[in-house]
Formats: C-alpha cells, structure tokens, sequence
C-alpha cells in the first residue's frame, strides 16, 4: 500500500517494516495536513495497532486522549505525504515540513519511555 518506501528506508539505512492501509495507528485528534511540522514516531506494535503515533505540531500534547486509533489507509487522502515514512520499523522517528525532512532512531522508542 505504502509507494516510495523502500527509498526512505534505504536512504535512512533502515529495514522496511511496512504497514497497511487495514492496521491501525494513533492519529492526534487535532491533526491537520497544513500544520507543521508533521511528527510521527513508531513502537512496537501493541494490541492490534501497528505502532505509529502521527501528531500536526511543534509540541507533543501530554493528553491522554490525544490519539484517536485511526485506519492507516485514512492517511491516503487526508495526508498521503506521511506514507513512505511508514514503512519504517518501530524505533524511528520522522518531522517533515515544506522544504524539511528529519528521519532519525530513538532506541528509546523500543523500551516504552
């Protein structure tokens, strides 16, 4: 489902973990495709959803009910900018903006922090 993905990956020297548009991630409540930066960062996958955390600001909100569990597939038109990114596995990070791209590991990611 997700195109572009191995690009991403292999510039990022990471193993393509790629999800579909059928599995859940966590989407902000308040995201918006013209908000920027975009921030995403994947755990490990956990009760049926595929890891993923995407949120539309510079700080990440420290409400508990700020992710709404949402299809990726949804992302295809809402934001399809944030697909390649998906593919990467649980432990990496993205915030992309016009003209801005970071992709970086947070091992931190992989121990619940």
């Amino acid at each position: 489902m997700l195109h572009d993905h191995d690009s991403v990956c292999s510039r990022f020297g990471a193993e393509p973990a790629p999800v579909d548009g059928t599995e859940i991630l966590g989407l902000a409540e308040n995201f918006s495709s013209v908000v920027f930066p975009i921030n995403g960062l994947r755990q490990p996958a956990e009760d049926g959803a595929c890891g993923w955390f995407v949120w539309s600001s510079e700080e990440l909100s420290d409400d508990p009910d700020l992710f709404v569990p949402t299809p990726v597939g949804h992302l295809v038109t809402v934001c399809p900018s944030v697909l390649p990114y998906l593919a990467l596995p649980p432990g990496w990070r993205f915030l992309i903006g016009p003209g801005y791209e970071d992709v970086w590991y947070d091992e931190q990611l992989l121990h619940g922090s």
